[in-house]
């Protein structure tokens, strides 16, 4: 297994529409457990292939909730229903999240709060997540990489303005930028 680098904000990749996977082979095998590999390095709660400039549909995700239990799994080819969004401004404590692809910065935004995922794994068996709170938002996420969203491109306006100057002075706008966790110093 190893660390893959982590795509910035300006990569290409990360704002195409991924590929679905046809088919689930040796490479995408090696590709998962980097994956998992990475998102633990970094450390990340999920990590979407685009983040690591594979541009196929494939998420894994790994989160403990407060009472210890463990949360972890990857999913091919997955498909999102959310329930609708509650209205009003997202709460800066409760709802703030980060990306390793903005890596450093987190910002309020507003997510449903259920989620369910249906795909496959990477044994080709059917996979179907139905979550809320926390895991809601990851899956939702994760989701968004797949479709060329970060989460930074749903801001509200003034966060939004925030964000693309903290993406200008630290030259994350240029296509080819990443950082490899457990080795690059991300304090900017």
């Amino acid at each position: 297994m190893a660390v893959l680098p982590i795509r910035i904000m300006g990569d290409p990749v990360l704002h195409a529409p991924a590929a679905p996977v046809a088919e689930i082979d040796d490479d995408i095998h090696q590709l998962v457990q980097d994956m998992y590999e990475t998102m633990d390095a970094a450390p990340g709660v999920g990590l979407a292939a685009p983040q690591v400039g594979v541009g196929l549909r494939i998420f894994t995700y790994s989160y403990t909730d407060d009472d210890g239990a463990p949360w972890r799994g990857v999913v091919i080819n997955p498909e999102l229903w959310i329930a609708p969004l509650e209205p009003g401004e997202p709460d800066p404590d409760e709802e703030s999240e980060g990306c390793l692809s903005f890596p450093g910065e987190r910002f309020p935004l507003r997510r449903s709060e259920r989620a369910r995922v249906t795909g496959i794994d990477l044994e080709g068996q059917q996979v179907d997540i139905e979550v809320d709170g926390w895991r809601a938002r990851i899956l939702q996420h994760e989701f968004d990489h797949l479709d060329g969203v970060l989460y930074v491109d749903r801001l509200a306006d003034r966060d939004w303005r925030t964000a693309q100057k903290i993406s200008r002075k630290r030259g994350w706008g240029t296509p080819g930028n990443s950082w490899m966790p457990g080795v690059d110093d991300l304090d900017a």
